[in-house]
């Protein structure tokens, strides 16, 4: 059954009749003939839509619509007015109503607007689902979602929290590697001490050892002062080095030693000082790709890698786009004062059939931007990017009927190399996992068909 109805008018033979037009119309339809009978039928029923007639004896249906807005505001309401009464039709739609029909009636129209109404409940139920998962889902912070995936990291997490050994995570560019190391300090134990971030690709080469290390005054042009390291700093806290795969190999060296020592020494000073940190590196490079290819050292590797933290991409966590979108959907909205409540089926199917590319980061800011475009309470397909709007999803084809689409097994097999890479953000090491292949079976494919062996830029 599409929905449950209400049908109220005080003629049984029209009841009847429509009751039946509308089961046929797979709505489960029942009737009541007083305005009274159908309020004692919603006391002890849940119905998704109520549809009246408005002119009935005794309280009308006007009066009725008041009432189920007033104690039933979740139930949306349809009256049904007689053929040119444009002010019948106006006074139920400020009683709250819903939507109305005029009389004469047809069971095919009528269902059309009942659709409708059944769709517009299940969607306000479901905004309030979401918004009860979204205050259950606080466990580690922003890090929202009830999939497998994304589940199975909150397991993971939980388990190592309380660990002071070091902590690689890795994932694609926008899953919230940084969400997932800020959570882990911030229950940890030692939340109490500070927590210090630098993107190791956003620091100049030159730069990077004084901001990890720091400098005595005038080490360098420019050091009027001393100035304490990012290790210093951190002291009795967590040091999250983002984009560690950026790092330079000589300044890898220097940070090896650190590691191993558990000393920093300043730039241009003589004297080792000491620091106690919780080390949390991330990247989204394939770290083992990029030692056998000599750009990261093997030794800091294992140092940095005693506790490893997979984050997974979006489209690994399917049933947590709409989830996410409806958290981002309420904060932008209450930022920006706009009276924007939720996302309309047909924005929701756009939404989850795109593949998200730039992971939860993409999924934010085109939230963001539909709610800045929206004009109805709910966000619409037009309010969605034009690359979400116009998206359609890659397929490797493996059968077909028409025999000119078929296509030898070696492009079957370079299509799909190609679609599992792009998955998988050009992990090697992953890909090799999916594809059954060992890594140098996989280089050799790449080589022969011609596909990219360098790192994702």
């Amino acid at each position: 059954m599409s929905g449950k109805v209400l049908l109220v008018d005080d003629e049984q033979a029209f009841c009847e009749l429509f009751a039946r037009g509308l089961r046929k119309q797979q709505f489960d339809c029942s009737y009541r003939t007083s305005s009274a009978a159908a309020l004692e039928a919603l006391a002890v029923e849940d119905f998704d839509v109520v549809v009246t007639d408005i002119n009935m004896p005794g309280q009308s249906g006007l009066e009725l619509c008041t009432r189920i807005v007033e104690n039933r505001p979740d139930v949306p309401v349809v009256v049904i007015t007689a053929f040119g009464s444009f002010d019948a039709a106006v006074s139920a739609i400020r009683a709250g109503a819903y939507d109305f029909v005029t009389k004469p009636l047809e069971v095919e129209a009528l269902a059309l607007v009942v659709e409708r109404a059944v769709q517009h409940r299940a969607l306000r139920e479901e905004v309030k689902r979401l918004r009860r998962v979204v205050d259950q889902a606080q466990r580690f912070d922003e890090f929202i979602g009830t999939s497998p995936a994304t589940v199975k990291l909150h397991r993971l997490l939980a388990q190592i929290v309380d660990s002071e050994a070091s902590v690689l995570i890795t994932g694609e560019s926008g899953t919230g590697k940084e969400v997932v190391a800020r959570a882990l300090h911030r229950r940890g134990r030692r939340l109490d001490g500070p927590f210090v971030a630098v993107n190791c690709a956003a620091v100049p080469e030159t730069l990077l050892e004084s901001e990890l290390f720091g400098h005595m005054r005038g080490a360098f042009t420019g050091a009027s002062g001393e100035r304490a390291g990012l290790f210093v700093r951190a002291h009795r806290g967590t040091l999250f080095l983002d984009e560690i795969g950026e790092m330079p190999m000589a300044m890898q060296a220097k940070l090896l030693r650190a590691l191993q020592e558990r000393t920093v020494r300043p730039v241009g000073s003589d004297r080792e000082v000491p620091f106690d940190v919780r080390l949390i590196t991330a990247t989204n490079r394939d770290l083992e790709s990029a030692i056998a290819e000599h750009r990261f050292r093997e030794d800091l590797y294992f140092r940095i890698n005693v506790l490893y933290v997979a984050v997974p991409s979006l489209r690994e966590r399917a049933g947590d786009v709409l989830l996410l979108g409806q958290h981002f959907l309420d904060d932008a909205a209450t930022r920006s004062g706009k009276r924007v409540k939720g996302i309309s089926p047909a924005a929701a199917a756009r939404l989850c059939a795109y593949a998200w590319p730039g992971n939860v980061r993409e999924l934010q800011n085109c939230i963001e931007r539909a709610v800045a475009m929206a004009r109805f309470e709910e966000i619409t397909v037009e309010d969605l990017p034009e690359r979400i709007q116009s998206y359609r999803p890659a397929h490797v084809l493996v059968v077909g009927e028409d025999p000119s689409e078929l296509v030898p097994m070696e492009q079957v097999e370079r299509r799909y190399i190609t679609r599992v890479m792009e998955a998988v953000g050009g992990n090697k090491s992953l890909a090799a996992r999916v594809l059954g292949f060992d890594r140098k079976t996989l280089y050799n494919k790449l080589d022969r068909f011609g596909l990219s062996t360098k790192p994702p830029a």
